[in-house]
């Protein structure tokens, strides 16, 4: 089991090498799809992934095309569209359909593909080129970094109910892992970055709240599972489980260090 989930973990960063380091119109498809497959997994837990669902695939479906041709003004737009069309389906199809599976769908929408849109986002920024790879450090460096300060010093259980094997110390040095992860990460490419220390220092900090973004990420993608009773939300990747079980600390991680990235960094 760990042979495969190593493999499958080499595999992935592999391909976010590949992928992000190329960047562009290849980016954002590649983000489309993992959106669409990481939506399917979701609406599936949700049981909406062949009827309301495909309203939400639609939907996700334009807003990438929008990110790459800009044909609409304002996406708030697609949104409110969204929106309606939603309430539509509701009312027209009742009652075939609860309110709880429209807030579902809409709510996936959000949840996976907006969110998950903002790596693409944060790649396009000046700099974007090495400042997109903060998401990674934030996200799956405190992941790997928590669970090995938890092995060897965990002993204050931080969720018992939610989590019980994630632990207080496990979080602390998951925040230190980023922030020192992303130290090293500036210094070896200071000079394609053209930073100085000041520069990597301020990455390290905005690390430091994507780290913590992270693992809420992480838990509320645990609490949704256990609100459905069901262990993992695909088996696309083995050894990881679904898109959403890889990407779970990412969807949260992108938007934060793409905000602050855009304020902090392109002024």
């Amino acid at each position: 089991m760990f042979r495969t989930r190593l493999l499958s973990g080499i595999v992935l960063v592999v391909l976010a090498l590949i992928f992000i380091i190329y960047g562009g119109s290849l980016l954002l498809l590649v983000l489309g799809i993992v959106s669409l497959i990481g939506m399917f997994e979701l609406y599936r837990v949700f049981k909406v992934e062949t009827s309301i669902g495909i309203v939400g695939y639609a939907a996700a479906v334009v807003y990438y095309l929008n990110m790459q041709f800009h044909f609409l003004p304002d996406v708030m737009l697609l949104i409110m569209a969204f929106l309606l069309v939603c309430m539509c389906c509701f009312v027209f199809g009742y009652p075939r359909f609860r309110i709880s599976q429209i807030m579902a769908v809409f709510f996936g929408f959000f949840y996976v593909a907006v969110m998950i849109s903002c790596i693409y986002l944060t790649r396009s920024l000046g700099n974007g080129t090495y400042l997109v790879w903060l998401i990674f450090l934030s996200a799956w460096g405190c992941d790997t970094s928590a669970y090995c300060f938890g092995m060897l010093f965990g002993k204050h259980k931080m969720t018992p109910k939610l989590s019980p094997k994630k632990t207080v110390e496990g979080a602390v040095g998951g925040v230190v892992g980023a922030f020192v992860l992303t130290i090293i990460y500036g210094f070896i490419f200071k000079n394609w970055m053209g930073a100085d220390v000041s520069y990597i220092m301020l990455m390290a900090v905005v690390a430091i709240p994507g780290a913590l973004v992270a693992m809420v990420g992480d838990l509320a993608a645990s609490a949704i599972k256990r609100n459905y009773d069901v262990k993992d939300f695909g088996k696309l990747i083995p050894g990881h489980g679904g898109i959403l079980d890889r990407f779970d600390s990412v969807i949260f991680t992108a938007p934060i260090i793409y905000y602050l990235s855009l304020y902090l960094f392109n002024r």
